[in-house]
């Protein structure tokens, strides 16, 4: 449970400014272009985190390498708070990124101190705390600048942070990895690793496409909901938003049916959930209560099917060995994490360009493409 709540506060960090963007750069002096700098810097940081940093869980003792990380996030986010302009700013932001990789270490953490066979059911408990926590943060945020402003949001994370440290510091016990490579040796390791795990990139597949279509449909679902025939406000937005939440109920109910061995047919029913979700606010006629209640009702079997492949990809990576997980994470959750990007820039595209109808057919095929992969699986036999 500790570590399930540590993961939603700290994940929340990478999603606070996401709906803050406009407040933040008339504040800071951002022209319209330059406001998508204010997630991009999140972004680059994290996807350093998790090539650079997350791999030291393989390397470096975990609850020190766990704080120092932390630490690092924490002292981010009150310069992002305090920033008079955007040029301290925007590196804060890079640094709030490279420091919520902190997740991404403790995820397999968790994954040595389950138990073989319930170490699904425990990757699925701390699973679910980061989809809350990615779910929770915008809306949170959203609400939070609405009553003050967009510096208390920065403000109370931080002071979120400081605590959670303490409470790690004292509850976390120490684990020494085996390994005793030198950092070079250890980053060279991941592409032999790449190499020569199928396991790996085939996962890493699966979980890109269905991160795409769920960064396309939370990228665009709010411009759709803005405009006509919805016109909600901002806080019926957020409301919207809070919808999804329902999905991580999947994570620790996928950590179940991994433990049973259940992970090839599940992974399948996950893909098929996501591609489902976005036919299905195709079944009414846009603006109507019908069709507004579909599409909370995709919100929810999209996270449902997203989350799910997450931890039983999770769990089939970790079952591969206890000496390179925290690799093999850093490494999944690098293509986790592009998947989201690339389909945040094809959701905002398609949107402009041919409007609903175009973006969720992006978001059909994506999980479609993935189940054209996931069908070679079960030709040959491979994987899991």
């Amino acid at each position: 449970m500790l570590l399930a709540v540590t993961c939603g506060l700290i994940v929340a960090n990478l999603y606070y400014a996401q709906p803050l963007a406009g407040p933040i750069s008339t504040s800071l002096g951002l022209s319209h272009a330059g406001a998508g700098l204010i997630v991009t810097m999140t972004q680059l940081g994290y996807g350093a985190g998790l090539l650079f940093i997350v791999p030291l869980g393989d390397l470096v003792e975990n609850r020190r390498l766990t704080l120092a990380v932390t630490a690092l996030a924490t002292v981010a986010l009150l310069a992002a708070a305090l920033a008079p302009s955007a040029a301290v700013f925007l590196p804060a932001a890079l640094m709030i990124g490279l420091g919520s990789v902190a997740v991404q270490i403790l995820v397999p953490f968790a994954a040595h101190l389950a138990p073989e066979a319930k170490r699904g059911q425990v990757v699925g408990n701390v699973m679910s705390g980061l989809m809350l926590g990615i779910m929770l943060s915008r809306p949170a945020a959203s609400f939070v600048a609405q009553v003050s402003s967009w510096h208390a949001v920065f403000f109370g994370s931080t002071a979120i942070m400081v605590v959670l440290m303490a409470v790690l510091h004292r509850a976390l016990p120490q684990r020494v990895p085996a390994q005793r490579l030198a950092y070079g040796a250890l980053l060279a390791s991941m592409l032999h690793l790449a190499r020569t795990m199928p396991l790996l990139r085939r996962r890493a597949a699966y979980q890109f496409c269905l991160f795409g279509a769920f960064s396309l449909f939370w990228t665009t679902t709010p411009l759709l909901l803005a405009g006509p025939p919805y016109h909600l406000s901002q806080a019926g937005i957020a409301l919207f938003a809070l919808a999804g939440v329902a999905g991580a109920v999947a994570a620790p109910l996928a950590g179940r049916a991994a433990d049973r061995g259940w992970i090839r047919p599940a992974t399948g029913g996950a893909m098929v959930l996501a591609a489902a979700s976005f036919g299905l606010t195709h079944a009414a006629t846009p603006g109507t209560p019908l069709a507004l209640g579909l599409l909370v009702a995709a919100a929810i079997l999209l996270d449902f099917g997203v989350t799910a492949n997450l931890v039983l990809s999770q769990r089939a990576i970790f079952s591969v060995g206890a000496d390179y997980r925290a690799r093999l994470n850093g490494m999944f959750m690098a293509f986790f994490f592009l998947g989201g990007a690339v389909g945040s820039a094809a959701g905002g595209w398609a949107f402009a360009a041919g409007g609903w109808p175009l973006a969720s057919a992006i978001g059909i095929a994506l999980p479609v493409l993935a189940l054209l992969f996931y069908a070679s699986e079960w030709r040959g036999r491979r994987g899991a």
